[in-house]
């Protein structure tokens, strides 16, 4: 980032000289009280979340969606608030949420001189917090931004077996994937999973007969040669990316694969999503 595309407090700009109160209000962003970044930065999650640092100060530490930002984990709405965990009588203001949760020293670390808990504690506290399928989704991209294993949370869930919301963490715990790698590619396991159909594999890796690299699938049954690629909107966005889908699936067919290829609309219905999956389960040879 350059200079004043981090959040910053503008007091102490002013102090040292380095901005005026005019070049303040003009160019500058508010995003809490005294807190600011030049107008041109997007104000991201991960944004908001340095923003929510710099207004709380060294005794606050970031949770929830906001310590999820500076891990790393995409597809967090900016426009929810920042979330932190204090233990006195803070002062919240609008667009920062301030937590009391009970947090042990080796649930918090240090990411670029921010106290933040850890992914570990952050998938805990988003999945006992969060309504599903949206813990799922996140969750999913928390694991899938830092390598975070659910088992890992279960061994948080055993320490703190009174916390609130703890049933809704073991259950949603059961349906993380970190192989999602975007919240539509989450939603679509997960209706297949609905339907009663087999749990598939994320992010298959499908070789040619010499052990060439051919394509990786998003979700699928090796077992059975079936994947299913979620093509919705923003998939294409790139036009050499949208030429090489178009190449490869020609060769999945031809190494046997049987392949559904899923879009917004086909997503938003659910049943006739099952109805295609499991015909290709089915001729594939699958007992569904």
């Amino acid at each position: 980032m350059g200079e004043f595309d981090r959040p910053f407090r503008g007091s102490q700009a002013i102090q040292l000289g380095e901005l005026t109160e005019h070049q303040l209000r003009h160019d500058f962003t508010r995003i809490y009280r005294d807190v600011y970044v030049r107008k041109r930065v997007e104000v991201t999650a991960h944004v908001r979340a340095l923003a929510a640092a710099a207004y709380s100060g060294k005794d606050a530490i970031l949770s929830g969606r906001s310590a999820a930002a500076i891990h790393g984990t995409k597809w967090i709405d900016g426009h929810e608030p920042a979330e932190v965990i204090r233990h006195d009588h803070f002062h919240a203001p609008r667009g920062l949420a301030v937590r009391q949760y009970k947090v042990e020293p080796d649930e918090i670390m240090a990411v670029d001189g921010i106290r933040v808990t850890t992914p570990a504690r952050t998938a805990f506290d988003l999945g006992r917090t969060l309504h599903a399928p949206k813990s799922i989704e996140i969750v999913d991209a928390l694991c899938n931004a830092t390598g975070l294993k659910p088992l890992e949370v279960s061994a948080l869930a055993e320490r703190h077996p009174g916390a609130r919301g703890i049933v809704a963490l073991r259950s949603m715990l059961d349906l993380v994937d970190g192989g999602a790698e975007s919240p539509p590619e989450t939603r679509t396991r997960l209706a297949i999973i609905e339907s009663g159909l087999p749990r598939p594999d994320t992010q298959i890796i499908v070789t040619d007969e010499y052990g060439l690299f051919v394509a990786q699938v998003d979700l699928g049954w090796r077992r059975w040669k079936v994947g299913v690629e979620y093509d919705g909107d923003g998939h294409w966005s790139i036009s050499e990316q949208k030429e090489r889908d178009l190449e490869r699936y020609p060769q999945l067919e031809e190494l046997g694969w049987r392949i559904v290829r899923v879009g917004t609309r086909l997503l938003n219905r659910p049943a006739s999503l099952h109805r295609r999956v499991h015909a290709k389960l089915r001729d594939a040879g699958a007992p569904v």
